[in-house]
Parts: structure tokens; C-alpha cells; sequence
């Protein structure tokens, strides 16, 4: 129902992805037969995600000075069962904002200012994705957010690349403990993963990494999201498999 759309889609058009090139462009064949450039907002080696022939659904600017018209928002995967996968990377944050605004995670506690883009570690040389504070008496909250489209279904993955940025991030976060709480927050979107692991054979560094800081204190939170042509839904948390605290 549109009532539990977290984030709601400017009006979509459906696709046949033709072909995914040079990172940030996609050929895309419209319903009307139409062969359109959309933009890719998503640089990543998009895994599993990105399969010509493909249903996508797109979004149109209406800003002239845009050089794309479109932007591809996402694809419908079929690893058990049609799925929609949201690939833009621009909306992971927004989408997260509004729910810290809602106060959908009771995960984290009571918190009062939300900030984003925050500096922090040596030199406030990086900056996390949010800080959630509230009273003296209660740590801050450094909290990351991280897309994850990867899935060996019904297991979410992340990454699906070496990501140095991403064990960069790791280990700022642990060295924030223990005097603010670190979180992780991995944003699956799709619908169809309900459990969380990180991709090992994509990065083992990162994986190792990520234990290391579990079993130092980092708080994993996998958020599961459906996503459709009219919006987003929040699913709940997705379940960490066993090896993760292994």
C-alpha cells in the first residue's frame, strides 16, 4: 500500500535493458520501442544486477541542461522469483534519512539531532554518513550506510568488489569505539534477501575486516527494503548468517 512507501517514485517508465557501458550509461529499449541513453548512477561492477534483457523501469528529468534525460532507477531480477533491485546509488542516504526522521530503526535508541556528512578521525579527514545524538549521558552514534544489491538469494552480499573505501570506513569505525557507538548500516535493495553476510569472495579483506569489528563492538544492521515502481517499503532487519560472528 502507498501508506507504507518510506520514499515514493517520481513517475517510472518500463524497459528492456539493451546493454550497461562505461559505468555511466545504460541502453535502454522503452515500451514504445524507443532505444533510450539513461544514465547509470551506479559505478559499482553491479553484480547479478545488471543482465541484458532485463525489465527496468526509468525516471525522466525535465531539466534541460541534463545531458541524460533518463536515469535508470531499477532492474527486475529472477533468482527465485521477480524481484525489483534499486540501483541508484544516489537514494540509499535520502531513503535512510527519512527513516531515522520516522524513527523506524529502535535498533539505535532514543537520539534527538540527526546530522549528515559529519567529520571525524584523524584531522576530521572523513566524514560518516550520520551522527545521531540525544542526551550528555549517551554515546553519539556514527552510523555508515552502505548498498547492497548482491545476492546469492536469500542472502544478501556486500561487497561485490574490492572496496579499499569500504575498509578504509571499517576501521575508522573501530577506532571510534568505545566511546561513541559504531554502526554499520547495510541497505538491501530488494526484497527477497533475508539474511546478511559479507561478500567474501568478492573482497576477503573486507570480510575479515568486518568480523574483526563485530566482535569489537561495530552494531551490523542489515535493513531489508522492497522495492516496486511506486516506492520503497522498510522490511525489518535481516538476520547475520552464523559466520559472521565466527
Amino acid at each position: 500500500m502507498t501508506a507504507d512507501f518510506i520514499y515514493r517514485y517520481p513517475t517510472l517508465y518500463p524497459g528492456i535493458l539493451v546493454k550497461r557501458y562505461k559505468r555511466f550509461f545504460a541502453d535502454i529499449e522503452l515500451a514504445t520501442g524507443e532505444v533510450i541513453t539513461a544514465h547509470c548512477p551506479n559505478t559499482g561492477p553491479m553484480t547479478g544486477v545488471s543482465t541484458p534483457g532485463s525489465l527496468v523501469q526509468v525516471s525522466q528529468s525535465d531539466n534541460p541542461k541534463r545531458k541524460l534525460a533518463y536515469t535508470w532507477e531499477m532492474i527486475q531480477v529472477t533468482d527465485t522469483e521477480p524481484t525489483w533491485v534499486g540501483i541508484n546509488t544516489a537514494l540509499p542516504n535520502q531513503i535512510i534519512k527519512l527513516a531515522l526522521e520516522k524513527r523506524l530503526f529502535p535498533q539505535l535508541g532514543n537520539y534527538s539531532q540527526i546530522r549528515g556528512e559529519v567529520g571525524y578521525g584523524v584531522d576530521k579527514g572523513s566524514r560518516v554518513d550520520f551522527v545521531l545524538t540525544g542526551s550528555e549521558a549517551d554515546k553519539p552514534i556514527y552510523l555508515e550506510v552502505k548498498n547492497t544489491t548482491w545476492a546469492k538469494t536469500p542472502v544478501a552480499l556486500f561487497p561485490d568488489t574490492v572496496t579499499t573505501r569500504g575498509q578504509k570506513h571499517l576501521r575508522e569505525l573501530i577506532a571510534l569505539l568505545p566511546s561513541a557507538r559504531a554502526v554499520m548500516l547495510y541497505l538491501i535493495n530488494r526484497g527477497d534477501c533475508t539474511h546478511f553476510a559479507p561478500g567474501d569472495s568478492a573482497d576477503p579483506v573486507y570480510g575479515e575486516l568486518l568480523r574483526e569489528a563485530y566482535a569489537s563492538g561495530l552494531e551490523v544492521l542489515p535493513m531489508r527494503f522492497e522495492v516496486t515502481p511506486g516506492g520503497i517499503c522498510y522490511k525489518g532487519l535481516a538476520e547475520l548468517i552464523p559466520s559472521m560472528s565466527a
